[in-house]
């Protein structure tokens, strides 16, 4: 596939950097927006601005197969995107930050005016992050809860703590409920696909899926040491405070935001009836403890300052927050943020990351999400023919792989291994990023 991005940005370097390797990648932007981690990339550059027909001509956009705006500047971007489709019909991708241009544009595409003129994926990073942060506090002690099949199967992911039942055993042996399959294992930052020798470890983060109700079962028997989540406090005000407490309020969750802009503050509470707006600093030991912070279930801070995200988050920590999500804006600074015990680190850039790789995936299958950023894969691949009636321990697959989900009608199943899969059944197959890949090819999708 031949991809242009339009935007020498981290999230330009985090697309490039995930796909050069089997895509054909142009990056248009200024020369001195071209750092050394582009260099490393076997990738073509294009100096000048993709709002420019003369540019994009330059970076051939006629033969490209998807085009991506990702600068720092809304408008140009949504220009850019335009002015792609206009002389070449490319599929677009338009990377925004703010709510109004997903609204409307979103608007544009779907309306019934005739046009030709529109972008075909509208991405707010920060409104995909929010969507992640609440699947994590909705299930308690998960570090990560990715949804598959309407809701009727789930992807959930803990950490093995050292005084679990599940420490020292193998696979084989720890009588996870039924229909509930662990498919990763990440030990010490590597992620592995475990077999029933496979031993779990302190500390080990165990990703697991299954039918919802099963892995209700497994929270309820391995990892949720106290009940259900009720309290949560935000720290910081802005896009992402706002929506996630939006959220949380329907979701019935005591909420309250501690942000120290006054007419943010004041904005807030018009828009949110049930939430608690605090005005102050989440720095502030003296207010953490006038406001109780300890009692909070879960503390979110999602500031746009990494800095202060890890100052507050480690203040909670410190106060007794048993869980405590950190909104990372650089991506670089996330191993460090778990490194010095924040549970959960998050970035919208991975978020963001992960909502585009269906289009630069390309054939039959479809990733439907990412873990661990990205060393694990979530994929869902259509039976063919070929496949028909062929038991899952005889699939011989060429890499390490799992076959999680088998979606049958308007059947879900976790299958065993004398399960058989049906040709027009679809899988839903846990594997690594690296082998992703050849599990398309083996099943003659790519």
């Amino acid at each position: 596939m031949n991809i242009i991005i339009f935007g020498a940005t981290e999230l330009g370097c985090l697309i490039a950097t995930e796909f050069f390797e089997d895509h054909d990648i142009t990056i248009i932007d200024k020369e001195e927006n071209f750092t050394n981690n582009f260099n490393k990339l076997d990738i073509g550059f294009v100096v000048g601005n993709a709002s420019n027909v003369e540019v994009l001509k330059q970076a051939n956009i006629k033969e490209a197969n998807l085009f991506l705006a990702c600068s720092d500047i809304d408008e140009v971007n949504i220009v850019a995107c335009l002015t792609a489709k206009r002389i070449s019909g490319v599929r677009t991708v338009c990377f925004v930050g703010k709510e109004e241009y997903k609204t409307s544009l979103g608007l544009t595409k779907d309306s019934d005016f005739i046009s030709d003129l529109y972008i075909d994926d509208i991405i707010w990073p920060e409104e995909l992050l929010t969507q992640d942060i609440f699947r994590i506090i909705t299930v308690s002690e998960a570090l990560d809860v990715e949804n598959f099949a309407n809701g009727r199967a789930r992807l959930l992911e803990y950490k093995i703590k050292e005084n679990s039942v599940l420490v020292d055993k193998k696979v084989r042996d720890c009588e996870f409920p039924k229909d509930t399959l662990i498919v990763g294992l990440s030990k010490d930052s590597d992620l592995i696909i475990p077999n029933g020798d496979t031993e779990l470890k302190a500390d080990d983060k165990a990703i697991f899926m299954g039918l919802s109700h099963s892995l209700d079962k497994l929270a309820g028997r391995f990892f949720h040491e106290k009940g259900m989540t009720k309290n949560v406090t935000i720290i910081g005000g802005g896009n992402v405070g706002e929506m996630l407490a939006d959220n949380l309020e329907d979701a019935r969750l005591k909420t309250k935001i501690i942000e120290r802009d006054d007419a943010r503050c004041e904005k807030l509470a018009q828009k949110l009836s049930n939430t608690l707006i605090i005005r102050g600093d989440g720095t502030d030991l003296a207010l953490l403890n006038e406001e109780d912070i300890a009692a909070s279930d879960v503390v979110v801070s999602v500031t746009n300052n990494d800095e202060k995200n890890l100052l507050c988050s480690l203040l909670a920590k410190q106060l007794g927050v048993k869980r405590v999500i950190s909104r990372v804006t650089k991506n670089v600074n996330i191993p460090l943020f778990e490194k010095v015990g924040i549970d959960i680190a998050v970035s919208a850039k991975n978020a963001a990351l992960n909502e585009v790789k269906n289009s630069i995936s390309g054939g039959k299958a479809d990733i439907l999400a990412t873990v661990e950023q990205g060393k694990g894969e979530i994929i869902e691949i259509p039976v063919s023919d070929y496949f028909d009636n062929i038991l899952i321990k005889d699939l011989q697959l060429p890499v390490k792989a799992i076959v999680s989900i088998i979606q049958r009608r308007n059947k879900i199943l976790i299958p065993k291994g004398d399960t058989s899969i049906k040709a027009q059944d679809n899988l839903i197959i846990f594997t690594t990023g690296e082998n992703a890949r050849e599990i398309k090819e083996f099943f003659k999708v790519v």
